[in-house]
This record gives structure tokens, sequence and C-alpha cells, in this order.
């Protein structure tokens, strides 16, 4: 976002947005240095980590966005506000984009080993559902609608369903 204050006085949507993500990165910060330093510390860091983590998820229930910490790497962009279910345990690389109504999850509830990976510098359109475990590459496009429950290898566009056979 480039003027996330002047986005919040006009009342832009992607002011909500920028301040779910700034929320996550704060409290990612938090839980990545709670075991360091003295016990006041590591006391406040876990006090401000309960804080952090209640307004996120206040801000996931009234936006309907859910990405746990460390799940995401820098350059992660949500476009439009929406429902974006990522499951935890999801590891998405630099400077991907998702649409709204997009849903990463696995097959089925009683799967053990449901890992799903998403490479660098992927676009993942409005839509979407990934349903692992799966690997998609870098650079890969994933396009509106499609359903995607096998590898993706590096530079390719998906359109439509991939399933296994």
């Amino acid at each position: 976002m480039q003027h996330p204050l002047a986005a919040r006085f006009t009342y832009g949507e992607n002011w909500k947005l920028f301040a779910y993500m700034k929320n996550l990165r704060f409290m990612e910060r938090l839980l990545n240095n709670m075991n360091c330093g003295n016990p006041f510390t590591k006391v406040f860091h876990k006090s401000a980590y309960a804080l952090r983590w209640l307004r996120w998820r206040r801000l996931s229930q009234k936006y309907d966005v859910t990405v746990s910490p460390n799940n995401v790497d820098p350059g992660f962009y949500l476009v439009h506000y929406g429902f974006r279910h990522i499951l935890s345990g999801t590891k998405i690389g630099r400077n991907c984009t998702i649409l709204p109504m997009v849903l990463i999850g696995k097959k089925s509830p009683d799967l053990s080993y449901w890992k799903i990976t998403i490479g660098d510098n992927c676009y993942i359109g409005t839509g979407v559902t990934i349903l692992g475990p799966v690997t998609i590459g870098n650079n890969v496009t994933i396009g509106a609608g499609a359903v995607v429950t096998k590898d993706v290898p590096d530079g390719v566009t998906v359109v439509g369903v991939m399933h296994q056979s």
C-alpha cells in the first residue's frame, strides 16, 4: 500500500487488510522473540502476544480472513477483503498475491499429512481451492475458480480442475 494513512482517512478498502497484516506481523515478531531475554521481557512478550492474538482473532472474524502467524513470507499481498482461509501449516513464499474467496486446506479432515507449500511470485485468483498435500512452484498463476489437488511445477498457469488420478 503506497499511502496507508491516506487510505485510513478516506475509508479505502485496503486499509482494513493493511491493519490486519500489520497486526499479524507484530504478532509474528512477538511470537518469534518470546523465549529470549530476561524474565521480565518474556512476561512482556507473552502478554503483548496475547493482546495481539485477541486483536488478530477479532479482525479475522470481522474481515473473514484467516492467515496464521509465520505462514507467509515478506511481500504477501491480499487484494480486497473477503473470504480467505489459509490452513495453518501452509507455507507461502515471497511476493505472492491472493484474491478473495480462496480456500487453502486439506482434502479430508482425517488426513494426517497435509503440508501445502506455495513458491515465490505466485498469483492466486478469485475462487481458487487448493487442497493438500500439494506443492506449488515459483512464478505460478492460478486462474479464477481453479481447484488444485496435485503438484504444480514452476512457471505454469493453472485453470480449471487438476486432480490426482
